[in-house]
Order: structure tokens, then sequence, then C-alpha cells
């Protein structure tokens, strides 16, 4: 189950692990944000990376409208659970917390699929994301935690522990080929208060607020970054609530901007997205590639808001700044002056996640006895 651009990009590595593995026979099930013209409709990336994309389930219409998120999910769990049944799927398999994944977990437990999630015990409230994410652990026969911290409240949750594999993040895995075929020894980045020519990668998301206060919060980064001298390199956000107000936020920092200064994408591809986060001095926003990707990358970030508040950091380079334009500002210029390595290990894993998740769903097996859920206090 693939239903946005981000999670997608994750999860290539898992996609292609499988491919290797002879007991398993990959089909992609395309929803969600990929099927949204105005937010760059990637199911073309998709079929251009010529994965196999055996059904596409409309969901959401991509407007701020209170009703477009819970119809969406009962789009999306009618028409998953409708290819299910057509292609007798074994397996289901989705990542992280957004109502695409809980669609996919729904559609497959109600049709008695084995159900697998990556990123479950994650902690980040972002709109409703918890309550998803956890949901989605009750319903799953088997965890794949991203870190040690995350396995262990999977199993505080009553999952059982032989079920619940610490694999690191898929998220990394493609980065860490990256960096070797960019720097092949790590590169020195910061160490320098100046700000001359030097570039913020933006990615801020609304996370359930109203649009006029997501649009206040975006100006604020923008503001913020704009008074260092940074060139911006700005990415759309995702379709939680209130996301209209990220894009007029955009959109006004377009038209009083500079043209040379600022660049602005609806969506980009997984590899153009982390090279452009290798490329940039500092990332700024809200997303969890802020707080998991940028540290391997060697790219420090300043987190802002409490989107992501509870995830644990990748690294000392993740700093933390309220939503007011001095608070971004001290703090981005605090986090042009660190210097962090590339590559190595971080909580998330060492960048060869994909490949022990799909080793455990080659081998799991296809009994009752898998599909039985109890409480394991």
């Amino acid at each position: 189950m693939t239903g946005s651009r981000a999670e997608y990009g994750v999860l290539t590595s898992v996609l292609r692990a499988m491919t290797q593995q002879p007991r398993l026979a990959l089909q992609l099930v395309v929803t969600g944000m990929h099927l949204l013209r105005p937010f760059g409709y990637t199911v073309r990336q998709i079929a251009q990376d010529r994965w196999p994309i055996a059904a596409r389930v409309p969901m959401q219409r991509g407007d701020d409208d209170p009703l477009d998120q819970a119809v969406g999910l009962s789009r999306g769990v009618a028409g998953i659970a409708r290819y299910l049944e057509s292609a007798a799927i074994d397996l289901v398999v989705v990542l992280g917390d957004r109502i695409e994944a809980l669609a996919g977990a729904l559609a497959a437990v109600t049709t008695g699929r084995l159900l697998a999630h990556i990123h479950g015990g994650d902690v980040a409230p972002g709109d409703f994301d918890d309550s998803l994410r956890h949901a989605i652990t009750k319903l799953a026969h088997v965890h794949f935690a991203a870190t040690r911290d995350a396995g262990r409240r999977i199993v505080r949750l009553g999952e059982e522990p032989q079920r619940v594999h610490v694999v690191g993040a898929p998220g990394l895995d493609r980065l860490r080929e990256l960096l070797a075929e960019a720097y092949g020894v790590p590169r020195p980045t910061g160490g320098s208060a100046a700000t001359s020519g030097r570039t913020a990668l933006v990615v801020y998301h609304a996370w359930g607020r109203p649009a006029a206060v997501e649009r206040l919060a975006m100006s604020a980064v923008l503001d913020a970054v704009t008074s260092l001298g940074l060139r911006r390199v700005i990415c759309y956000p995702n379709t939680d609530r209130g996301h209209r107000g990220v894009l007029a936020a955009i959109e006004a920092h377009r038209r009083k901007s500079q043209p040379a200064d600022v660049q602005i994408h609806e969506s980009l591809a997984r590899d153009e997205y982390l090279r452009t986060l290798m490329a940039a001095d500092v990332l700024v926003g809200n997303s969890s590639s802020g707080v998991i990707e940028a540290p391997f990358a060697g790219t420090p970030s300043v987190n802002v808001g409490g989107r992501e508040a509870g995830r644990q950091p990748g690294g000392p380079a993740v700093l933390n700044a309220n939503e007011s334009v001095s608070a971004i500002r001290q703090a981005v210029a605090a986090a042009l002056r660190l210097r962090v390595k590339p590559g190595g290990r971080t909580v998330y894993g060492d960048g060869h996640s994909g490949a022990r998740v799909a080793r455990i769903l080659a081998t799991m097996p296809l009994t009752a006895a898998s599909r039985r859920k109890v409480i394991a206090y």
C-alpha cells in the first residue's frame, strides 16, 4: 500500500527487496495523494519507476473540507478490500500513520489477510497521527519498528514480543547508497555562521489546525529563513487538514521573492529529494525527514512547532523551535554553525532495513495461528 509521495519514497527499498525474494510476488496498491493532480499526481513517478501498479484506489478529493478525510477513508477501505478479494492477496504491508495506511489495514483484516506494519510504535502527534498509528498496531499481525524504543512501545501496547522486529527506518536505505555514490567518505559541513550562498530546504505540513493558523506558521518559517539570507527550496505540504493555509503562505512568498532565491516543488522524486537534502545547509519545517533522514544525511535540521513532538531525534543536530519568527531564526542560525558527520549509524539503524523486512515477510507462515491476535500483557 502506498498513499503519499513521502511514504512511497521510504518504501522503495522494501519494494526492491521484496522482488528479490522468490516467495513474494509484489502487487502495489496506489491511493491517496498519489492520485491528486494539485499535489503532483505522483502515481506517474511510480509508473516511471516501473513498479507493478496492481490497483489505483481514489480516496480524498484534496480540498480542505472537514469531511474529505473521513469520506476518503471509507472510499479507500471499500476499494482496497475489493481489490484484495479479487486478487486473492495473502499479505498486506502498510507504513506509518496516515489514513491511507489505516484504510489498507482495515481492508486487510476485515477480509482475512495478514497485515504487516512498518514504523509502528513511533510518537508524533501530527493531526490524529498517533491515534491512527497505534490503531494500525492493534490491527497488525507483524510489526517492523524503526527504533528499539518504538519496539518496546509496541510490546507495551499488548503485542506479542515475537511478532515485533526492530529493523531500522527504511528511509535511510536509499540515502545510504546516495551518500556512498556522492562522497565515498564523510563530507565537511557547517562550521560557520556566514549564510552567503547557503540554502534551506523548507518542508512544512499542516497538522489539523485551521488554515489561517497554518498559514501564519508557514509564513513565520519562510520569513525566518529569508531574514538570514538563505535561498529557499520549498516543498508542498501533504493533504492534512489546514493545508490550504500552507499553500497560501507559499504562494504569497513566491509573489514577493526574487525568482533566483526560491524554488517551489509540488513534489520531488525520492532521489531528487534526498539529493536536495544532502546538498542543503539546513532543513526547516516539521517533516519527519528532519528528524530521521537529515541526521543521517549530515544536514542539521530545525523542527518547528509540535507536529513531531515526541519523535526520537536521529542525532544532536535536530534542533527545536516554536512557531515565532525570532525562535525559528535563532534555531536556524544555531543549526548553520553545526558540523554533522553523514552516514554511520543512528537510532534509526544503518540503512539496511528493506532487506530485513523482506526476509521476514518471506518466511511468515500463512496460518490461522498467525492471524490470531491476543493481548500479551
